[in-house]
């Protein structure tokens, strides 16, 4: 599975000094640290509507089910404590999950038995504390190829995912598909954006006016890079790279997130050199400016 490659994680960096540390916190902060992020590596964070939920996904964090899972913690006295691997995770794959904006859903992809290819989105619903049962979302998102990062909009209408398996400019690329009425059908391309190289794990900025995205040029999944892109009225242009320390050429930078409990904060995932608690760790920044139109979605 390609998405293996994408997130094999090399040797990283040494610590910054102290002073320049000091200067990068400014800029952006760990999310959770020892709690959701540890010496493990741990991607694509979620928020909860209410802001007193955090789930991600995990490659090698020990406890869960198996394969690569999904972790929650929970807000209590102002920090995330108690992590746990989430329930609904199976012996395969459970990745890049997302919370609906109105808390009711928690999107995530798996290739879990029972799917139509290799890597499904799905859902499940948000009981309190605890989730239904688990949704494949079905055909119209879901092709035999791999599937990624499910993203639902603002309005609980639209699905903004990554897939090899509908067509499209190169590798992965960016699809919206609608809502009908029973599922999210007819997936379409998101204008502007697709090339011959990989790009994936996206979050749309005030109600897709703009776009965070993640691309990688190279077919064995080295560096990944964020970028940003403002819609013009039809399409996304002058794609460009986020305005962060650590979102290198040469880095890995992806799983971008809005907060929808803080919608001007961004969760992202990455490497700084300073804090840092593992691998691949979660941090908080503020969400870069929209300028762009409506009309893209």
């Amino acid at each position: 599975m390609r998405r293996l490659a994408l997130l094999t994680v090399s040797t990283m960096a040494a610590l910054l000094a102290a002073g320049a540390a000091q200067a990068w916190l400014a800029e952006f902060g760990i999310e959770g640290m020892h709690v959701v992020s540890t010496p493990a590596s741990e991607m694509r964070a979620t928020i909860s509507p209410d802001g007193r939920r955090i789930v991600w996904g995990s490659t090698d964090r020990s406890g869960g089910a198996g394969g690569w899972d999904l972790w929650q913690a929970t807000l209590k006295q102002g920090r995330w404590q108690d992590p746990q691997p989430l329930p609904i995770n199976s012996k395969a794959n459970d990745f890049d999950p997302a919370f609906s904006a109105d808390g009711r859903w928690l999107y995530f992809f798996s290739n879990r038995d029972g799917g139509l290819g290799g890597d499904d989105l799905y859902r499940v619903a948000v009981h309190g504390d605890g989730f239904g049962a688990v949704e494949n979302l079905g055909p119209g998102v879901n092709s035999k190829g791999d599937e990624w990062a499910p993203t639902p909009g603002a309005d609980g209408k639209t699905l903004l995912f990554a897939s090899d398996g509908f067509g499209g400019a190169g590798r992965h690329d960016l699809f919206v598909a609608h809502w009908d009425g029973s599922a999210f059908v007819k997936p379409t391309a998101v204008p502007g954006l697709n090339t011959r190289n990989d790009e994936f794990d996206a979050a749309w900025l005030d109600a897709g006016r703009a776009i965070v995205f993640t691309r990688s040029a190279n077919v064995d999944g080295k560096p990944m890079q964020l970028f940003v892109a403002q819609c013009d009225g039809a399409r996304y242009v002058d794609a460009a790279p986020l305005k962060l320390s650590f979102n290198t050429d040469d880095a890995w930078t992806l799983g971008p997130a809005v907060d929808w409990n803080k919608p001007g904060e961004l969760l992202v995932t990455g490497k700084a050199k300073a804090p840092s608690a593992g691998k691949l760790d979660i941090y908080r920044m503020k969400a870069p400016a929209v300028t762009g139109k409506s009309g893209c979605v």
